[in-house]
Order: structure tokens, then C-alpha cells, then sequence
């Protein structure tokens, strides 16, 4: 059965969809009830990725990763099939928006809110930091907000396990699909660490507390060469409301250099927790300097370069198959 072929009411396994609830770049995602009547979340890859050893080992490590984090912050995934064919995993149904639709709705959020945000974001990531998780991919899209007002992180599909091998197949359309929220280090082409997930839930600071990313740009080579070159905007000057050290917070998780960020999401929540009795002097820092060099920039226009050819020789083989099969019609 093809993701196309989900719709309400038809089964798959032991499972009734219910309705489509979201749908990525690789794959489909169904609110669905189990033979109890139990709600969860079945996440299938698309049918034109179906059968990839890549795909089932990202899948695979997802579950793997996601089932052994048990906080109130992080989805749940409850089970994985072993059928290449036909893989999907299934994850525990959280009731809600995308922070993305709830940002959206609001515009620009209060200081109080945004900081209660960042601290559940970084009291999440805290615990996954210890486990030894590294999220890699945190953006608006892929946390939840709650009728409560309480935040679910998903989407654990790039994130990396300390000491586990790299999944690189993915990383190209990462970094064109959402360079709004990556760090250097990844535009670089580096592993990522708690540092990098300190880097992704600054942008989003800075987004609810200003009502826009740090950097915007018309194309994806120009939001990443912001990132490695371009230095922070004064958040004060785009809302006078942000105090002094909400801003200085957002400035040090937005470090171009990892060893001048916070160390992990723990030290982060800390600071969020106790940010009216910060000492300024903890926040001043030098001029930084850009941390692309002309390698770099090289390297992005390969990654753009080469996931454009991909994209064009994907149109051009189903062009030509469309052809073969109306030709023979």
C-alpha cells in the first residue's frame, strides 16, 4: 500500500488511519487508531524512497534513539516495522500545533513566553544532551505546542547518538531545506553537537522574541553565508521590550564559535531560569570574526550545485519514463 492509498478509514497492519496530519520531504505522517481504539502518529517514508538500506537505517535509528528518551519534552516512539517494503514508525500522538503554525498565529510572542519556550526547549534537550542524543535538526516545524502551553520536541530522524556512525544521505536537503536554523559547524559540514542544538534554539529565540530569523535571504546560499559570516542583529532594536540579558542569552547560544557558546542545553536553561539576576559582564564579548573561509564558500556551492543536479536528473528520469509509458499505451 502507498502513502497515497492512506486515507481515512484504510488500514495498514493493525492500524486505521484516521487523517493525514503532516507531510516532509521523505515522508508521510497519519494520525491513526490502534485496535483498542488507542491515538497514535505513523510516520511513513514516501514510495519513491521505499526499499533504500539508508531510509530503514534512519527509521531504525530513530526508534532506537527516541524509545529510550522518557521525558514529558520529547515524543515518544512506541514501535518500528521490520518489512523494507514497507516501513513506518509508529509514535505516541501529542495533541497540538507546530510551533511554526503557533509563531505564525502570534507574530511576535511576550518576553515571559518566549523565555518559558526556550527554557522547556533547552530542559528537553538537557535531558537528551545526557543521554548522549544530539538533536541536530530542532526548528519550529518539528516541535510541538500543546493546548497547555507545554512544547514536545519530534523528529529525531538526523539526530546523532555519542559514539554511533554518521547517517550522511540526509544531510544535503538539511541544509537546503532549513538553513535558517543551522549552525556553522553543520554548514561546514561538521558532526554537531549540544552545541549545535544550543545554536538551533537561539535562532528560534531570537524568531519569537523579533518576529523573523537573524538572517533572511532569497536563497539558501545566502542564509548560510550569513550564518558563517554575518554578525548577530540587535534584537533590542527590533523589540525594545527584550531585556539586556535576554539578549545577551540569545547572543552567546548564537556564537559562530562552539566553544563560545554554552556548553550544552543544561547551562542554557540555567541561565533562562535566573536571567533577571545575570551579571551583564558575562556577556560582553569581542568583535567575531566570520568563520567561512573561501573553502567555505566553495563547499556551499557544491552542496547547492550538486542537490540541484539531483533534483534535475529526478524531473528528467520521470519525464522520460512518463514518456516510455504513454508511448507504449
Amino acid at each position: 500500500m502507498t502513502t497515497n492509498e492512506l486515507q481515512p478509514g484504510a488500514k495498514l497492519d493493525q492500524f486505521t488511519i484516521v487523517k493525514p496530519i503532516g507531510h516532509g520531504a521523505y515522508s508521510d505522517v497519519f494520525l491513526a487508531e490502534d485496535p483498542s481504539g488507542h491515538q497514535v502518529v505513523l510516520k511513513c517514508p514516501h514510495e519513491s524512497i521505499m526499499g533504500d538500506v539508508s531510509t530503514f537505517d534512519r527509521f531504525r535509528r530513530e526508534l532506537e534513539i527516541s524509545r529510550h528518551l522518557h521525558h514529558p519534552g520529547i515524543q515518544r516512539s512506541l514501535e518500528f516495522t521490520t518489512d523494507r517494503s514497507r516501513p513506518y514508525l509508529v509514535m505516541e500522538y501529542v495533541e497540538g500545533e507546530t510551533l511554526r503554525a503557533y509563531m505564525t498565529r502570534e507574530k511576535r510572542l511576550s518576553v515571559d513566553q518566549a523565555v518559558d519556550f526556550g527554557r522547556q526547549l533547552a530542559a528537553a534537550m538537557a535531558y537528551a544532551h545526557s543521554q548522549g542524543v544530539f538533536h541536530r535538526d530542532l526548528k519550529p516545524e518539528n516541535i510541538l505546542v500543546t493546548p497547555d502551553g507545554r512544547l514536545v520536541v519530534t523528529d529525531f530522524g538526523v539526530a546523532l547518538m555519542a559514539g554511533a556512525r554518521r547517517l550522511t544521505w540526509r544531510w544535503f536537503s538539511t541544509a537546503l531545506g532549513t538553513p535558517d536554523y543551522m549552525s556553522p559547524e553543520q554548514i561546514q559540514g561538521k558532526r554537531g553537537d549540544a552545541r549545535t542544538d544550543v545554536y538551533a534554539i537561539g535562532v528560534m529565540l531570537f524568531e519569537m522574541l523579533a518576529g523573523r530569523v537573524p538572517w533572511e535571504g532569497d536563497n539558501a546560499l545566502s542564509v548560510m553565508s550569513q550564518h558563517l559570516n554575518a554578525p548577530v542583529p540587535a534584537l533590542h532594536e527590533l523589540n525594545a521590550a527584550v531585556p539586556p540579558p535576554i539578549e545577551g542569552i540569545v547572543r552567546k547560544c548564537l556564537r559562530k564559535i562552539q566553544d563560545e557558546r554554552y556548553e550544552d542545553a543544561a547551562s542554557l536553561e540555567s541561565d533562562l531560569e535566573r536571567w533577571r539576576d545575570l551579571p551583564l559582564s558575562q556577556f560582553i564579548f569581542g568583535n567575531e570574526a566570520p568563520v567561512a573561509r573561501a573553502s567555505d564558500q566553495k563547499l556551499i556551492l557544491l552542496v547547492v550545485g550538486i542537490s540541484a543536479g539531483f533534483l534535475a536528473a529526478s524531473i528528467l528520469f520521470v519525464l522520460i519514463a512518463y514518456l516510455l509509458v504513454h508511448a507504449h499505451a
